[in-house]
């Protein structure tokens, strides 16, 4: 699994635990409910965020390698993205 797996797996755990503890204490409610799906809900926003940023860095790392592995190593080449205009 990946970091950002990872990092999920342990807020869900996380999560889960404390609303065993909260309902064990007899203090579960709908707020807190409410507050730990927040609470998964935007750590796995950020998880998806991260991977799809991750995937795209080493995916344009990787096509770079292809181009100095092509054109060989002699030099830098500068590449022009344009803007579409509005």
């Amino acid at each position: 699994m990946s970091a950002h797996s990872d990092r999920l797996v342990d807020v869900v755990a996380a999560t889960v635990e404390v609303a065993a503890e909260s309902g064990h204490a007899g203090a579960f409610t709908d707020e807190v409910a409410q507050a730990l799906t927040a609470v998964v809900g935007k750590v796995a926003a950020r998880a998806v965020d991260d991977a799809e940023r991750d995937g795209f860095v080493s995916g344009w790392q990787e096509a770079v390698r292809a181009m100095e592995v092509e054109e060989g190593a002699d030099g830098a080449r500068v590449f022009r993205i344009h803007q579409a205009e509005d």
